[in-house]
């Protein structure tokens, strides 16, 4: 076993490495950029290396500085995590170069995996089946057509060195694949330095079934599949293992597939076989196709670790180091199931953007496994994914963990940014879901259900004004007068809103709210205040915002200045801005450029996605006030209409 290794990755992966490693005595070096320097990783590592600015390219990118540091510390190894060059052969080759060892596959598995073109033609040689569509090297948007039209619409766009949805599109028909092309490509470009694509047909009613496997470069075994269909725009958002209706003779037929592929290429390590599985008559072992082998740890493996009672980081480890594999295929258990969501800073309600911001608080469930690699205080970067945490839960039956997970969502408390948590627990609760009838188009078949705002209730409305007015104690003389009960008024604002109330202090803990002409009685308890016999959810203030966690979600007031005498909002100018920071990879019109509601004015890079900017009505452009290249905080403006005459 090492005695010390580095960890060439940030955030939640990184601090997931840590643990296992402590706990088998390993020493670890944590490396940091810019943006990272008071990062949890950093915290809990034994040492830290800075190695550059905050932007990847400048650090979590730059494998000659972690190798520098890895040598410099005294570090025998390397683990990379996932993304960044987690799958990157030419850094493998270098590691091993420096006279240290990559914890992971070889460069060589790397390279026959790592191209999704070059992995389809080696699973279809070895006899599995892959989805139909153009492998090929002809990269010309002609001839892309044309196979996209010989497949048949509608067809995927993907990225051949892609991977979480990045340089990928669905085409519906061939009036659209131009334009699908050129942002799949500029998407591609951005995150894996690679513009290549394939074209495969798109499966109708599909399911996303991984199988987990293991080698260490002589074996190789799987520890079953996981289930990956809740996704929206190919991105996963809950994950779980076992796959429901998976069936003795599937799990059979996908297991041997994907250790056939992992013996195929002597692999060493923790990869992931994907597979598309075609749920509309059930699962069937001739109705799922090869899709791309992920030659790292994937973000969703705690699923499967909860399921067999494998610690895969261990298994890394030991394997890294030289041990055999740990456990043959039939003394591998499968217990139970689980669940894992992934918890963003993300704007919902506009389009799931990616968010920044402080976490003014951060509070987890009890009884459940969260992994996070940030803290209340720390703030949301615009420079990496926005993941806050990932919620595993774990039941002996589907319905067991899924309550648990639906009760680990509603008592989850984040503050300062917003989040998908609502969205997460709408999804927790969704019948269907809930039935085991899942697919990738699920979420965005009810993607209005899923997303509308929690709703506000007058008692949570109440128990905010309550708490902003008068805290959470009751003191002797609250509410003391001489004649009349004390009458207060009490302002908070829920976005745009303001609201007005009235609240009449009876005694210490007891008071009336009255509030859109209702009177609501409340009294103070140990667990905040109660509003008609009923407790709201729990409240914080926290400087000038109060927040309510509600079982439906959380909802953020803020305190309006009482010296703030309004005005008129200054209006917006036609103005199109930023809605969060993040590269300007393309403006699409120039001044004096007529364009109608729906056209593409600028394109937003922000966490490796692309998100085009559409006017919101006809107009004429009379300003562009940035250029492409330009580096842009949220709020800026960008492009400014003027009406059109006549």
């Amino acid at each position: 076993m090492f005695r010390k290794i580095l960890i060439a990755n940030r955030g939640e992966i990184a601090c997931r490495v840590i643990a296992t490693a402590r706990r088998l005595g390993v020493a670890t070096v944590a490396v940091f950029s810019d943006a990272d320097e008071g990062a949890l990783h950093v915290a809990l590592a034994d040492e830290a290396r800075r190695i550059g600015g905050p932007q990847p390219a400048d650090s979590y990118l730059r494998g000659d500085r972690l190798i520098e540091a890895a040598l410099a510390t005294g570090a025998e190894a390397i683990h990379p995590g996932y993304g960044f060059l987690s799958e990157n052969p030419d850094f493998v080759e270098a590691v091993e170069a420096a006279g240290l060892t990559f914890i992971g596959p070889s460069a060589a598995a790397i390279r026959a995996m790592g191209l999704k073109d070059a992995a389809k033609a080696l699973m279809a040689k070895a006899g599995v089946p892959v989805v139909p569509g153009y492998h090929g090297e002809d990269q010309e948007p002609e001839h892309l057509a044309v196979m996209a039209a010989e497949a048949g619409y509608p067809v995927l766009i993907k990225a051949v060195a892609g991977g979480g949805g990045k340089g990928m599109r669905r085409v519906d028909g061939p009036a659209d694949f131009d334009a699908a092309l050129a942002s799949a490509r500029a998407e591609a470009r951005t995150a894996f330095g690679n513009d290549a694509v394939l074209i495969e047909k798109y499966v109708e009613a599909p399911r996303h079934i991984e199988v987990q496997v293991f080698g260490d470069g002589r074996d190789a075994v799987h520890l079953y599949e996981r289930d990956c269909s809740l996704q929206r725009r190919h991105q996963k958002v809950i994950e779980e293992a076992p796959a429901p209706g998976m069936t003795p003779e599937m799990r059979a037929a996908m297991g041997e597939a994907a250790v056939r592929a992992a013996r195929a290429i002597g692999y060493r390590g923790a990869g992931t076989v994907e597979f598309i599985v075609d749920g509309s008559e059930g699962l069937r072992p001739d109705r799922f196709w090869f899709m791309e082998m992920n030659t790292r740890l994937q973000v969703e493996h705690p699923v499967t670790e909860a399921i067999t009672g494998i610690d895969l980081v261990e298994w890394q480890l030991r394997v890294a180091s030289g041990e055999p594999l740990p456990l043959a295929q039939d003394k591998i258990p499968l217990r139970g199931h689980a669940f894992e969501a992934r918890l963003y800073a993300e704007d919902v309600p506009a389009g799931f953007l990616p968010a920044t911001g402080r976490l003014d608080h951060l509070r987890f469930a009890d009884g459940i496994r969260a992994d996070t690699g940030v803290r209340t205080g720390d703030r949301i970067s615009p420079w990496y994914d926005p993941m806050i945490a990932k919620l595993v839960a774990y039941g002996p039956s589907r319905a067991s963990a899924l309550n648990q997970l639906a009760r680990a969502l509603e008592e989850t408390e984040v503050a300062g940014t917003v989040t998908n948590l609502a969205f997460l627990g709408r999804l927790a609760r969704h019948p269907g879901f809930a039935a085991g009838e899942v697919d990738t188009g699920l979420i965005g078949r009810d993607i209005a259900l899923l997303t509308d705002p929690p709703p506000v209730s007058p008692a949570i409305t109440a128990a905010a004004l309550l708490t902003a007015t008068l805290g959470c104690e009751a003191t002797p003389l609250q509410g003391f007068a001489l004649w009349a009960p004390l009458r207060r008024h009490a302002r908070l604002r829920l976005g745009a809103e303001e609201i007005a109330a009235v609240i009449a202090v009876e005694r210490p803990g007891v008071a009336r709210v009255e509030l859109g002409g209702a009177t609501l009685a409340a009294r103070l308890k140990p667990e905040g205040w109660e509003v008609d016999g009923t407790h709201p959810g729990r409240v914080l203030r926290l400087g000038e915002a109060v927040h309510v966690f509600a079982r439906t979600g959380t909802v953020s007031f803020s305190i309006p200045d009482p010296f703030d005498r309004g005005g008129e909002e200054g209006g917006q100018g036609g103005l199109t801005l930023s809605p969060m920071p993040g590269l300007v990879r393309e403006v699409a019109v120039r001044a004096g450029e007529r364009v109608e509601k729906g056209d593409r004015l600028a394109v937003i890079e922000a966490m490796k996605m692309e998100h085009v900017l559409s006017a919101t009505r006809d107009g004429i452009v009379a300003e562009v006030l940035v250029e492409a290249g330009a580096q842009v905080e949220a709020g800026a403006a960008l492009v400014r209409l003027e009406e059109a005459d006549g």
